[in-house]
């Protein structure tokens, strides 16, 4: 008689496997870690094999893990297309989400991968820009779901996480010890004006060392050690940490502030799904907030 693999548990490893841990897979599925490892477990048991390796401190997939990881990715997708198609067929549109170019990473991919799982006809706008155009272009009703990134938190909108704002530079860089200081933000980065004047309050003298509104620009420009410039704690790893480091400059340059990372939706949701969205868009950050993720609060 041919056997079955458990979907429910094999949905587990998956979520562990791709999480790097049992604590925060059951934060996922809203089960306890107790219930997760349980599952696991059973489909060990089943299997005769054991997936995970619990020799070091964290979480690994042995060989026969590996293996499975690859299945469990296809089974589990299958599941959800059939489910999704055959249950959500008023579930159709489209929700503008707008988030800054610096936030992106590490936590909207995940939210928009799983999102596209659950709700595949439904699709999702993203549009990358600054706070001050995502703010506006939310007011005229032209973006559906904002984040920003703000010193306080403004009526209507809801704090996901608060994160400090670091001095980075080009790895093994040099650039933040010349003065007068050079720095890259684009001309209309947030932080731009702020960072000069806490510059001129300690007395640091500073010069632009280039003008542009483009992002990448500004990557190229502190990437090369020709510049330094400011970012939220953790986002830059998830461009290149090959490329950037946060600078510890010892003193050699003023603390910098923590800033809000705000949430804002349109009621009423321009679709229901966009309640599901915003959870999921909560866990992400909220993981991440919680020094589960890759972002890490003040």
């Amino acid at each position: 008689m041919p056997r079955n693999l458990d979907l429910t548990a094999l949905r587990s490893f998956l979520t562990v496997a791709e999480s790097g841990g049992v604590t925060r897979a059951a934060g996922l599925l809203n089960l306890t870690q107790s219930a997760v490892s349980m599952q696991i477990r059973r489909l060990e048991e089943g299997l005769g094999l054991d997936l995970l390796d619990r020799s070091g401190r964290g979480v690994a997939l042995t060989p026969a893990g590996e293996q499975l990881l690859a299945y469990a990715r296809r089974l589990i997708a299958l599941n959800d297309e059939a489910l999704a198609r055959l249950t959500a067929r008023g579930q159709e549109g489209e929700i503008v989400l707008g988030v800054p170019c610096d936030i992106v990473f590490p936590a909207i991919p995940a939210v928009l991968r799983r999102f596209a799982r659950d709700f595949p006809r439904i699709k999702v706008n993203l549009v990358s820009s600054f706070t001050r155009m995502l703010k506006d272009g939310f007011e005229r009703g032209a973006i559906d779901v904002i984040l920003t990134t703000e010193d306080h938190v403004p009526p209507g909108a809801e704090t996901l996480a608060v994160l400090p704002l670091v001095w980075v530079g080009a790895r093994g860089g040099r650039a933040w010890r010349e003065r007068p200081l050079r720095l890259a933000f684009s001309t209309q980065c947030i932080f731009r004006q702020p960072v000069q004047r806490c510059l001129d309050r300690a007395g640091i003298p500073w010069e632009m060392a280039v003008e542009t509104a483009s992002d990448g620009s500004v990557q190229a420009t502190v990437s090369a050690d020709l510049a330094v410039q400011t970012l939220l704690d953790g986002t830059f790893a998830a461009r290149d940490d090959s490329l950037f480091e946060v600078i510890d400059h010892g003193g050699a340059l003023p603390e910098l502030w923590s800033v809000h990372i705000n949430l804002y939706a349109r009621s009423p949701a321009v679709l229901p799904a966009q309640a599901d969205l915003l959870e999921l868009i909560r866990q992400e950050y909220g993981a991440a907030g919680s020094g589960g993720g890759r972002l890490v609060a003040a």
